[in-house]
């Protein structure tokens, strides 16, 4: 496995990790000891398991009445947009497993005492950003496509008019495309900072750095975990977002490990 020194890597500084290329059997093998992470320690639960799709459920339900029901894909598609931040007491688990350390669901509140939770909080608020600056873009995309067509009364009346109009095909070319946008934006900032963040004292720009340059040295495999992401996601969500309370921990546990193969000790 070959090293990016981070002296000759793109924006990198003089102090920064060294970047590893890393391929498909990487990707198996953390996906594996994330599965190895999510069995030893099922408590963590309690944690997510619970809270992420009852933030899911609270934001469909929203979206279902009135003026916001063109914005229900868009607000549970953008749910994974926070899926880093929702992931980071994950992250804690894996590490102090990975340690030799005791690990029950409580840990994953041990965050709260990172030397870094200055940076990881910037971090988080800047997903929030990114997450309201996509339910912006998607309103206006909504406005500029189906604007001029009459408001739908139910659901039902929606969805014939996305499938069944020409104005709803242009919403769903232009708002996918949107939609990857902030997605392939969101993995090249956090892929990897959130767990540097957690395992080393370092800056947010430090840790977005050593992000966008994992992701510009490995651009086949980043792609390929980006969908591998997607696909679990979609899976979580299909059963009313109970699903995730499963997909969430296992990616997370496997992130920890991806940065661990993708980031020099």
């Amino acid at each position: 496995m070959a090293n990016i020194s981070a002296s000759k890597g793109m924006l990198a500084g003089h102090d920064e990790p060294a970047i590893h290329r890393i391929g498909l059997s990487d990707l198996r093998d953390a996906l594996a000891r994330g599965y190895d992470d999510f069995m030893a320690t099922p408590t963590q639960l309690v944690f997510l398991g619970i809270i992420y799709p009852l933030v899911g459920l609270v934001a469909a339900r929203a979206a279902a009445g009135g003026d916001l029901l063109p914005l229900f894909y868009p607000m549970v598609a953008g749910l994974s947009l926070m899926g880093p931040v929702a992931a980071i007491g994950i992250y804690e688990l894996s590490r102090r497993r990975e340690q030799g350390l005791e690990v029950s669901w409580v840990n994953a509140f041990d965050i709260l005492r990172a030397p870094a939770l200055g940076s990881i909080v910037a971090l988080g608020l800047l997903l929030c950003v990114i997450f309201v600056a996509w339910l912006l873009t998607a309103n206006m995309i909504y406005e500029m496509t189906m604007g001029r067509l009459p408001f739908p009364g139910s659901v039902r009346a929606f969805a014939g008019q996305v499938l069944g109009t020409p104005e709803g095909r242009n919403l769903i070319l232009l708002g996918n495309a949107a939609g990857f946008f902030f997605a392939v934006l969101v993995l090249t900032l956090t892929v990897v900072s959130f767990p540097m963040l957690l395992d080393r004292n370092v800056g947010v720009a430090t840790a977005v750095r050593t992000s966008i340059r994992a992701v510009v040295a490995n651009p086949g495999t980043m792609a390929i975990w980006g969908l591998i992401v997607a696909a679990l996601l979609l899976l979580g969500c299909l059963p009313v977002f109970v699903g995730l309370a499963v997909v969430m921990p296992l990616l997370g546990h496997a992130t920890w490990h991806l940065y661990r193969k993708v980031v020099q000790n």
